[in-house]
């Protein structure tokens, strides 16, 4: 269930939101910068999404393997 909520915001922040976020995305916006703070995070589920981010996963996969070698020639 959706609830609505009336804010005050400065008027250079207000018209800022416009003009960056647009005006028909500023509640999901402002939503999606509040939610982790007031109900934390479903850290499996956040998992879950960037692993089916494949460019991101091709990325980690390539640094993971460049840095096995640095681990190699550490001293014990």
């Amino acid at each position: 269930m959706q609830r609505k909520l009336t804010i005050t915001l400065e008027e250079h922040v207000y018209e800022g939101l416009h003009k960056v976020v647009g005006r028909r995305n500023i509640s999901h916006f402002i939503e999606s910068l509040v939610r982790p703070h007031v109900i934390g995070i479903d850290m499996e589920a956040a998992y879950r999404e960037m692993a089916q981010d494949e460019v991101r996963e091709a990325e980690a996969l390539e640094w993971a393997e460049a840095t096995v070698g640095d681990v190699r020639r550490e001293t014990r």
